[in-house]
């Protein structure tokens, strides 16, 4: 194991070592790897479908007809300054090439890094942007759970990108009430449809009107009502929609009532081993004004899991574009042991990471797990 010592003692104390560790991020070889292979697939994914080759032929069947549309769509990306200037740049590479000459190769070279500079440029600004986007929604999203006696909850999200159209949250609605009229809890869960800084900025105007309604008087029903009349104000008649998951948990006798939005439904495991989808509920919010939604009450036990979550859960692929699916999680949900909520969590997103694993996030990924009562 000495040499190992000796790689490790260079990775620390040589200028190349450390040069090569602040451009790695201390990743190792093989996590290296695993992230050029999902950056390059999530890539391809988007110039594939960003534009067809001229003519409106297809492309599948042959290589040359593939390479000719992902080159008309990587430079469909581009300016049109930037697009001639790319194929200058390309006709200097191949005149280089062709006659061999090391100069015109090598001003080919620059030229192309002038380029790659000015892309990074614009990428430098806009991933600036996104950061001061993601930090702000990070305001918005709880990052611990309400400490509520009886109950424990664990939530986590996993944006596809910079910032997520998922949304989550967990309170009290009347934390002023008196100790012996507790307030109910509330759990939300929500996806907004897209991804990205539209669904982010839909996803922001859900949670204000919904913290604006949740600590008046309403029933849930009534509370997502008006939560839906505000959305459809706001959906471009329709086309960006939320499907939400609304409880109210009251933490001393254990009564759920709830509201299922179009949303994935939850599921319930019974201390047996019982499965219970929650479904009860009626369309997503913003896609119409809908009369009444329908609500449903059931009473949690002692030992009873609730595992909310968005479709980026079950809907996450593998390499083989095979779907994670909702059997696969509620397998999983019926074999957890008496964990904690946390505990319950970590195995969840275990179970999901191992199943992609190479393999790029398409979808933003939520979850939220809740154990009656806690210990």
């Amino acid at each position: 194991m000495g040499w190992l010592d000796d790689l490790d003692r260079w990775r620390r104390e040589s200028r190349p070592g450390r040069f090569w560790r602040r451009v790695t991020e201390g990743l190792t070889l093989a996590q290296l790897w695993l992230q050029f292979r999902k950056e390059t697939t999530a890539s391809y994914r988007v110039y594939s479908k960003a534009a067809a080759p001229p003519g409106g032929e297809s492309s599948r069947g042959s290589w040359p007809r593939t390479a000719r549309t992902l080159f008309w769509a990587m430079l469909s990306k581009l300016s049109p300054a930037r697009r001639v200037f790319l194929l200058l740049t390309l006709v200097v590479l191949l005149w280089g090439l062709g006659t061999q000459l090391a100069g015109r190769m090598l001003l080919g070279a620059l030229m192309l890094l002038v380029l790659l500079a000015l892309e990074l440029a614009d990428r430098v600004a806009m991933k600036r942007d996104l950061e001061i986007a993601r930090e702000i929604q990070g305001w918005l999203l709880p990052k611990q759970p309400p400490e509520i006696a009886g109950v424990d909850i664990a939530f986590t999200t996993r944006p596809a990108n910079t910032v997520a159209g998922d949304f989550y949250d967990a309170f009290l609605r009347h934390p002023e009430a008196a100790a012996e009229e507790p307030s109910p809890l509330l759990l939300v869960v929500a996806d907004v449809a897209g991804k990205s800084m539209p669904a982010a900025l839909l996803m922001a105007t859900f949670q204000a009107s919904l913290r604006t309604v949740a600590h008046e008087s309403t029933t849930l029903p009534e509370l997502v009502g008006r939560v839906n009349r505000y959305a459809c104000e706001h959906s471009l008649e329709g086309r960006r929609f939320t499907t939400a998951f609304f409880a109210e948990l009251d933490p001393v006798v254990g009564t759920l009532r709830y509201v299922n939005a179009g949303h994935n439904p939850p599921l319930l495991r019974r201390v047996g081993g019982e499965l219970v989808r929650l479904e009860a509920g009626g369309l997503p919010l913003g896609i119409r004004e809908a009369p009444a939604y329908e609500s449903q009450a059931l009473t949690l036990g002692r030992g009873d899991l609730l595992v909310i979550y968005t479709d980026g859960i079950v809907e996450a692929e593998n390499e083989r574009h095979e779907e994670y699916g909702e059997a696969r999680l509620a397998e999983l949900v019926r074999a957890l042991p008496a964990v904690s909520s946390a505990e319950g969590l970590a195995q969840i997103l275990a179970s999901v990471t191992a199943f992609t694993g190479a393999a790029p996030q398409l979808d933003d990924t939520t979850c939220m797990v809740v154990r009656y009562p806690a210990g």
